[in-house]
């Protein structure tokens, strides 16, 4: 298989009611996509703008700074003190990394990729690209022997589901038992908003609580598009087994997946500044504040959802048909059959709008019920 057998690109699905929810006579409200609104912090602009002489080919591995940076923000945000540099590395944001991972660690026909049941489709398209054979299965006892790559998504996309420390060094056991890389897409773990998360930090999978002692085959990997709104900038990293790292990271060189030099300055700021983030998780905050009460009042029930950036929804019907009684609301969502045939009923709905149209949403989801 090659990227020339992969489908359609599934959102383009979606443009039918994105048409439909643009002849609202007050306009659309984009909740699909989940791309960031609000500006990029002028603390990172101001890094970008002064590195902007890279004459130099940028270094693969990362910068000092930037990877000092982010061995320093695993030890004060996600409570893993004991990360090296070579632990870590930059990359050109995580999709990419997701997509390529089986092909920098050498996968194939025959391999197996395990991704959640309600997954992020990009695992999976990893996977399809190499002609490894994909299972969705959310109970680490069900892991099939011969995994040898095992994707978990903490806190969600799209559900919000959230791994407890108890649950991650489950998942990790169970990985050392196959002999899998163990994979946790982490990226929204600055989002905590329910339950244990409304006050405590979502672990991470390389949290000392849960790897046993040893990073040996675990690997984190996030993003700076959500907390920081860095996604124009395409600033990721990955973080863990070094001898795992040390092997992505030779396959990387080959393929010249440089992160841009001024785009690893910038990384280094915005990974030492905790102000910002804590500005924007506000932000998401007041905005989910006003779209939550209006979805249950409307008389859509809300699934998981304790931590990430979207609300993920149903109306016990099919998604295709939430889809578009949101679209003559005005209200574009994401559906949930993009997500894997476990969720044929959910739609997702991102907290990345302005809030005046965020309050529009609301505004509208509560005539729907009166």
């Amino acid at each position: 298989m090659s990227v020339r057998d992969l489908a359609d690109y599934p959102w383009d699905a979606v443009t039918p009611f994105r048409e439909r929810a643009a002849a609202h006579p007050d306009g659309i409200v984009d909740l699909a996509i989940g791309s960031p609104v609000d500006p990029t912090p002028e603390i990172i602009r101001h890094a970008l703008a002064e590195a902007t002489d890279a004459h130099s080919y940028p270094q693969t591995v990362g910068t000092p700074a930037v990877r000092e940076a982010i061995v320093d923000w695993y030890a004060r945000r996600r409570g893993v003190p004991d990360l090296r540099v070579d632990n870590v590395m930059p990359t050109i944001g995580s999709k990419e990394l997701v997509a390529l991972l089986p092909t920098l660690l050498g996968l194939g026909a025959g391999d197996i990729v395990v991704q959640p049941r309600v997954a992020y489709p990009t695992y999976a398209v990893g996977a399809q690209v190499v002609g490894a054979t994909v299972v969705s299965e959310d109970d680490p006892a069900l892991w099939p022997e011969g995994a040898k790559l095992i994707w978990i998504n903490t806190p969600g996309n799209p559900d919000g589901r959230t791994w407890s420390v108890d649950e991650l060094a489950a998942a990790v056991g169970r990985a050392r038992e196959l002999g899998a890389i163990l994979a946790s897409d982490e990226c929204y773990a600055e989002l905590g908003w329910d339950g244990p998360w409304a006050t405590e930090p979502v672990p991470s999978v390389l949290d000392p609580r849960v790897t046993g002692g040893t990073r040996a085959g675990l690997l984190s990997v996030y993003s700076l598009s959500k907390q920081s709104n860095l996604a124009g900038y395409r600033a990721a990293f990955v973080a863990g087994c070094a001898r795992v790292v040390g092997e992505i990271l030779t396959a990387r060189k080959h393929l010249g997946l440089m992160p841009p030099a001024p785009v690893q300055h910038a990384m280094a700021v915005a990974l030492r500044d905790d102000e910002h983030v804590a500005a924007q998780k506000e932000r998401y905050r007041q905005r989910r504040d006003v779209l939550r009460p209006a979805l249950l009042d409307a008389g859509f029930r809300i699934d998981g959802s304790e931590a990430g950036l979207y609300l993920w929804v149903t109306q016990g019907r099919d998604a295709w048909e939430s889809m578009g009684v949101l679209a003559d609301l005005g209200i574009l969502a994401g559906p949930g059959p993009f997500y894997g045939e476990h969720s044929p009923q959910h739609v997702r709905l991102s907290l990345t709008a302005p809030l005046e149209r965020i309050e529009a949403a609301a505004a509208r989801l509560r005539g729907m019920a009166s």
